[in-house]
């Protein structure tokens, strides 16, 4: 998992220095980052049928992360929309924190997952037999496991310190992790499948580029919702 842990560090390295400068993408990095160990910790734990394709996906999904960051501050027309719109409601100084939390989840699940699944799936799903892709997607489920043991500790550790407002949002819209895991994040992940194999099904480079398109068309609705 030496690999894995490094991009952990990266992630680390990252979040520290937007702790030391108050940009608060340290948000969403912190809590991908807490998400990323827990994930290393299943693993480790043996909770996945094939831990080295869980952990390969693990590392090029975060790739996918830090080349849509590196991109943003080459220039922010070089990323993705989805994750300028992110990227400039952390340049607002009155952007909630649950909005920023939500903008990169949405980001990083509905449309650079998709993409992710979409790479690691592509070279062997010819060849996997019905009981090879079933097993795939029950791994790729398993996950909504660890994110559910993520959540709580996302909203302790790093919402409230943050936001003092919580406690109001968990009265006025229910606990925060209940929409997060049962109607938010879970639902997603559904749906980042089904575009995953999709795209992995379409062959003309022209038609994934539609996909492509309705993709993050699809994300930047949530986002639009998202960005308070």
């Amino acid at each position: 998992m030496h690999v894995q842990h490094s991009a952990v560090d990266r992630m680390q390295d990252r979040i520290d220095r937007w702790d030391r400068s108050g940009d608060p993408r340290a948000v969403f990095l912190s809590c991908y980052a807490l998400m990323t160990r827990n994930m290393l910790d299943a693993l480790d734990a043996g909770e996945f049928a094939d831990a080295a394709w869980v952990a390969h996906l693990l590392q090029h999904f975060a790739g996918y992360y830090f080349d849509a960051l590196d991109a943003y501050e080459a220039g922010a027309e070089h990323a993705p929309e989805v994750w300028r719109c992110a990227h400039d409601a952390a340049r607002r100084s009155n952007t909630p924190a649950i909005s920023l939390l939500l903008l990169g989840v949405n980001a990083h699940i509905n449309y650079d997952l998709v993409l992710a699944v979409a790479d690691r799936l592509e070279p062997e799903w010819p060849a996997l037999s019905e009981e090879g892709r079933r097993a795939r997607y029950e791994d790729y489920c398993r996950v909504n496991g660890v994110i559910g043991r993520t959540i709580d500790s996302v909203q302790d550790t790093i919402l409230d310190r943050r936001e003092h407002i919580m406690a109001l949002v968990d009265t006025l819209f229910g606990p925060v992790d209940e929409w997060l895991v049962s109607r938010g994040i879970t639902e997603w992940r559904e749906e980042v499948w089904r575009h995953a194999i999709r795209r992995v099904e379409t062959t003309d480079d022209a038609q994934r580029e539609v996909l492509r398109q309705e993709v993050e068309a699809a994300a930047m609705r949530w986002a639009r919702l998202f960005d308070l």
